[in-house]
């Protein structure tokens, strides 16, 4: 995934959105299905490997559009409800995988997970527009462009093309998003993205066996890490309401600080299962409402020539942080902390990524489309 966000994002802002999301569910979808076929544990990592490069590309492409689609007014709103089918599809996946395993064997998983992203990827070339800045820097595109424009508002699509369209799309440079001001910019934007994703895989990776540590059973843990998930769809549908109303930096502040009280509590209560599962419920809203928050606020500093890019390689640092999660919970648990010490050390990434939100808050504002 690391490797598919930070090289087909940057492929979309020179061929298209549309291309890009249609190739990237084309690729993790037939590679899935392929997966139902291994025969040796070689085959399965090499088609995982492949598979999380379809999938790394298709999130930052789909945000991107969304955002060059949606009114100023709306946009962090469909942006974070486009980015709640993350973990939706987490729960759902976790449901269908219960149903099928007995049954069917773990080679249906990959049956299912293949055909419906093949299904998505047919559905994108057939129904899904193409970036209108997209299609204005090619003159071949002109009449697709004017009439997509002239649905949304008929008075403006003649001079829209006339002022844009001919000129030529060029590669745009990683080095791109740290020039002309965007390094202070670009940086605290990844530290908290990575930061995030530290939180959020480390919740997700270790949150059963950690529980058990603390002599709950193995199904309370599986509840809690359900409850995360669906807290965090939540999470996602409401974000985008609380940034317009209390603004994007403010929120995830106040969500960051929030978890760390709920580490706490987590801490102090993780004998007390009722208590786990709930709080385990409120961390799923606020950690996934920030990378959401994030989401959004990575679409509205870049311009839509380097949006993608931008998108791109955010989201592949963030992809850094989700097995950096992981691996620090596993080596926190190695080191035979208990589950108190486990759930105050999270409190350490998420009070980094709210001092890089809090600085940037000057920062933020060098974009005009900006307004935290």
């Amino acid at each position: 995934m690391l490797i598919g966000a930070v090289t087909l994002g940057p492929l979309a802002d020179r061929y298209g959105r549309k291309r890009l999301i249609a190739t990237s569910a084309t690729i993790f979808g037939m590679l899935s299905l392929a997966t139902a076929f291994t025969q040796s544990a070689e085959q399965l990592l090499v088609l995982r490997l492949l598979t999380g490069i379809g999938l790394g590309g298709a999130l930052p492409n789909a945000i991107s559009l969304a955002s060059e689609y949606s009114p100023k007014r709306l946009a962090r709103t469909i942006v974070s409800t486009l980015v709640c089918g993350m973990p939706l599809g987490a729960t759902l996946g976790e449901i269908v995988s219960g149903m099928l395993l007995p049954i069917y064997g773990w080679p249906s998983v990959f049956v299912v997970g293949g055909t419906l992203p093949l299904g998505a990827a047919l559905l994108a070339i057939r129904f899904l527009p193409e970036s209108p800045g997209i299609l204005a820097l090619g003159a071949e595109k002109c009449a697709q462009l004017a009439s997509i424009v002239r649905r949304i508002a008929p008075d403006v699509a003649p001079a829209f093309v006339s002022a844009n369209a001919g000129e030529r799309r060029q590669r745009v440079p990683l080095r791109a998003l740290f020039e002309r001001g965007r390094a202070t910019q670009t940086a605290l934007l990844w530290i908290p993205y990575f930061m995030s994703l530290v939180v959020l895989y480390f919740i997700v990776s270790w949150m059963p066996p950690v529980l058990v540590g603390a002599h709950q059973t193995v199904a309370t843990g599986i509840k809690a890490v359900t409850l995360f998930s669906i807290g965090g769809v939540l999470g996602c549908v409401t974000q985008g309401p609380l940034m317009n109303q209390l603004r994007g930096r403010r929120t995830m502040l106040c969500q960051l600080f929030a978890h760390m009280l709920l580490a706490v509590a987590l801490a102090k209560g993780a004998g007390d299962a009722r208590l786990v599962i709930g709080l385990s419920f409120l961390m799923g809203l606020v950690v996934q409402g920030v990378q959401v928050g994030l989401n959004t606020l990575a679409a509205e500093i870049y311009p839509t020539p380097m949006r993608a890019t931008g998108v791109g390689c955010a989201a592949g640092i963030g992809r850094i942080g989700s097995f950096a999660g992981p691996l620090a919970g596993g080596l926190l648990l190695q080191r035979h902390w208990t589950a108190s010490e486990v759930f105050l050390a999270g409190i350490v990434p998420a009070m980094t990524a709210a001092m890089a939100i809090a600085i940037n808050r000057g920062h933020l504002r060098l974009s005009p489309e900006l307004n935290v």
